[in-house]
């Protein structure tokens, strides 16, 4: 079997993106909680961040002009792929602690993975990326491990 992973492409393994800090605030919590039918009171007072709120909080705000023709944001972090066709293929997230109002949170974000495998409509590039986030005295707050496949 030919691989479409060059050393060039595995010498990416590794690739961390530069810190991203941002602040909670009482409303984006309310939001986000309207926004997904979280209707739980902690949640809809805006007291406690719902799961997966890291997810929009950590989201780049992009032009128009900046994302994929499918509507996708591109990734920086990524290198250039002979594949392009994106697919989710899992998603784990580990939580250590509840998410506040007033919590500074700064997440990495790591390139830690790409092979390839042949499935049935041919070649398959997989990559998997990791976010820690931790607070402002450095404690884990959330791990995410993203694994997407391309075709």
């Amino acid at each position: 079997m030919t691989t479409l992973l060059s050393d060039e492409l595995l010498a990416t393994i590794g690739r961390q993106s530069a810190p991203h800090r941002e602040l909670v605030t009482r409303r984006d919590i309310r939001k986000y909680a309207i926004a997904t039918g979280n209707r739980q009171r902690k949640y809809l007072d805006g007291d406690q961040a719902p799961p997966m709120f890291h997810v929009a909080l950590f989201w780049d705000v992009v032009e128009l002009d900046e994302l994929t023709p499918d509507g996708v944001s591109i990734d920086t972090l990524l290198p250039k792929f002979p594949l392009e066709k994106a697919m989710a293929g899992g998603l784990e997230i580990d939580y250590f602690k509840p998410v506040y109002p007033g919590d500074w949170l700064t997440a990495t974000r790591t390139l830690t993975n790409i092979y390839e495998k042949h499935g049935r409509s041919g070649p398959l590039i997989f990559y998997e990326v990791d976010m820690q986030i931790v607070d402002d005295a450095g404690t884990p707050v959330i791990r995410e491990q993203t694994t997407r496949l391309l075709r």
